[in-house]
C-alpha cells in the first residue's frame, strides 16, 4: 500500500493533463464575441465592438495562422466594422447640425 505522497506512478503527471482549466474555452468566447457584436449593431457598438474583437482574437488562439472557427473570425469581422460604424456615428454626432453625418 502506498503512503501519503508515495504514489505508484514513478513520473509526475505532465503539466498539460492536470493543469485547472478556469476561463473559457475557444468556442465559448467565439460565441461570446459574436454575440457581442451582433449586440453592438444596436446598442452601445463603440464598447461591444473592441470586446468582440479581443473575444475573437483570443478564440483564435491569439494568431492570424492555423485554423481558426468561423464564430472566432465571424466575431473580429463584425467588432471591426461595428467599431467603425459607432465611430463615424459619434464623429457625424459631434459636427455642428442636424444630421448623422
Amino acid at each position: 500500500m502506498a503512503g501519503f505522497g508515495q504514489g505508484t506512478r514513478r513520473y509526475p503527471r505532465s503539466r498539460g493533463r492536470t493543469w485547472s482549466r478556469t476561463g473559457p474555452d475557444r468556442a465559448t468566447l467565439g460565441i461570446i464575441g459574436v454575440v457581442c457584436a451582433v449586440a453592438g449593431f444596436f446598442a452601445l457598438g463603440i464598447i461591444l465592438g473592441p470586446v468582440a474583437i479581443v473575444c475573437g482574437w483570443l478564440a483564435m488562439g491569439r494568431a492570424w495562422t492555423g485554423t481558426r472557427s468561423m464564430p472566432a473570425l465571424v466575431a473580429v469581422v463584425l467588432g471591426a466594422v461595428d467599431t467603425l460604424l459607432a465611430i463615424i456615428w459619434l464623429a457625424g454626432a459631434a459636427t455642428p447640425g442636424t444630421g448623422l453625418f
